[in-house]
């Protein structure tokens, strides 16, 4: 399932860390020197009322003043008065010539990520896509990785780094999954969301994240159904009323997939509601739902006579039957128990019931031919599927060769068979031809007096 973007919700969290990053607009630390022509230019700047205004009077400042000691504070106030105009170019222009003096400025830091990820959204070319998202990774993992400034306290950065943090961990987890590293993505997203569990019972980014979590869990080799499901659970039970319908299908599928049925879906969905990551041994009580493998050997312990099962079930014995049948093999007389290379797998033991066998099918489809070999469907499944599923070797060369669609009835001998695909190989086989239709009896008047 292709990764879905909740709008709403990203909208509600890309604005949520912005609001808190009203840069203190304070004048020149005391102690530095300035002109008074330099001073005056800083101050008609800083006292603006508009934001346009003030970015246009300190772009007018750091031009007349491009080595000012107060640069960094300037292109702070440049880069906040940018962001309140939702000039994007200018934003980011700004947030890249602070990184230049401030590498480790989350404000601008955030500000790439934010606005990177929208543009990388709007590619279609995979590569360039790819590239783009990784560029924004890189400003991301720079965010997660930058130092308290000296002169702000800690418990301010922390709080700052609480704010930034989720943005910077999604983003990574994005570039992650679009480059199908479900195990790094699922790894970042679970740290992004069990710091922030706030906010994932709120529209926000987090909450998104949650989704996305599941999403990961899903696309995994191989699917993590009940992970999948739990996640996607979690979200659905606190996603606005109007993506609830775009959640819980993952959810119920992932449940239904992993557990065969909605058989005990009701306590998932109450325990998601007061925990976000499943309790200890929750996980564990959900049963799976029974293998192929063991459906396959279930259904041969239970058959006396296997050459009587019906085609559609032969079939899936010999897909899916790669348990060993306890019923073959020898004993290894060195440890009194059945030697594992002697056995059979249930999918043999089905096929010896008919191999040799000379059997005839009607009306099946041809799917190609030569004078010597026919490919078929011949089961309803692979009708349905329109999947070949028996190849027909020939006694003896066809004359007229049937054309792929035709329907024709053959007989052949049982003879060989892959697992996967499927095919049932059978020789010594025949085209049967077809009866002629029944002349009507003739008509009989009774004779009248």
């Amino acid at each position: 399932m292709k990764k879905v973007v909740l709008a709403s919700l990203l909208a509600v969290a890309g604005a949520a860390p912005f609001a808190s990053f009203a840069y203190a607009q304070q004048p020149a630390a005391g102690g530095i020197q300035m002109s008074q022509d330099e001073y005056a230019a800083y101050n008609k700047a800083n006292s603006e009322s508009t934001a346009a205004a003030k970015a246009a009077d300190f772009e007018a400042y750091l031009k007349a003043y491009p080595n000012s000691a107060v640069k960094a504070d300037v292109l702070n106030q440049i880069l906040f008065a940018d962001s309140q105009t939702g000039d994007q170019a200018a934003t980011l222009n700004a947030a890249d010539r602070l990184l230049v003096v401030d590498p480790n400025n989350l404000r601008a830091l955030t500000f790439e990520v934010y606005y990177g990820r929208l543009n990388a959204d709007k590619l279609t070319d995979p590569a360039a896509k790819q590239a783009a998202l990784d560029k924004v990774a890189a400003f991301a993992q720079q965010g997660l990785n930058a130092t308290k400034p000296k002169d702000m306290s800690d418990a301010d950065f922390a709080t700052l780094k609480s704010k930034t943090d989720p943005t910077f961990e999604s983003a990574i987890a994005d570039a992650d999954i679009a480059k199908k590293d479900n195990a790094s993505a699922i790894t970042i997203l679970k740290k992004e969301i069990d710091g922030d569990k706030d906010d994932t019972t709120k529209p926000s980014q987090t909450l998104q994240d949650v989704y996305v979590l599941a999403q990961a869990y899903y696309s995994s080799t191989p699917p993590d159904y009940l992970n999948c499901a739990w996640y996607a659970t979690r979200a659905a039970a606190f996603a606005p009323a109007a993506y609830k319908t775009t959640i819980e299908p993952l959810a119920t599928y992932c449940y239904k997939k992993y557990h065969g049925n909605a058989d005990g879906y009701d306590a998932m969905q109450t325990a998601v509601q007061t925990n976000l990551d499943p309790p200890a041994g929750f996980l564990a009580g959900v049963k799976a739902a029974p293998k192929p493998a063991d459906l396959v050997a279930s259904l041969v312990e239970s058959t006396p006579d296997l050459a009587t099962l019906a085609l559609g079930d032969k079939e899936t014995a010999l897909q899916y039957g790669t348990a060993l049948d306890p019923k073959t093999g020898t004993v290894d007389p060195a440890t009194g128990k059945k030697d594992p290379k002697t056995q059979k797998t249930d999918a043999d033991e089905v096929f010896d019931s008919v191999k040799g066998k000379q059997v005839e099918f009607p009306n099946v489809t041809v799917v190609t031919a030569t004078d010597s070999q026919l490919v078929l469907e011949v089961s309803d499944d692979a009708v349905a599927s329109k999947t070949p599923d028996f190849t027909v070797n020939l006694k003896e060369p066809l004359k007229t060769i049937p054309q792929p669609g035709d329907k024709i009835t053959v007989d052949g001998t049982y003879d060989s068979y892959t697992a996967s695909p499927l095919m049932i190989t059978m020789t010594d086989g025949s085209v049967v031809p077809k009866k002629p239709a029944a002349k009507p009896a003739p008509a009989h008047h009774p004779v009248h007096h």
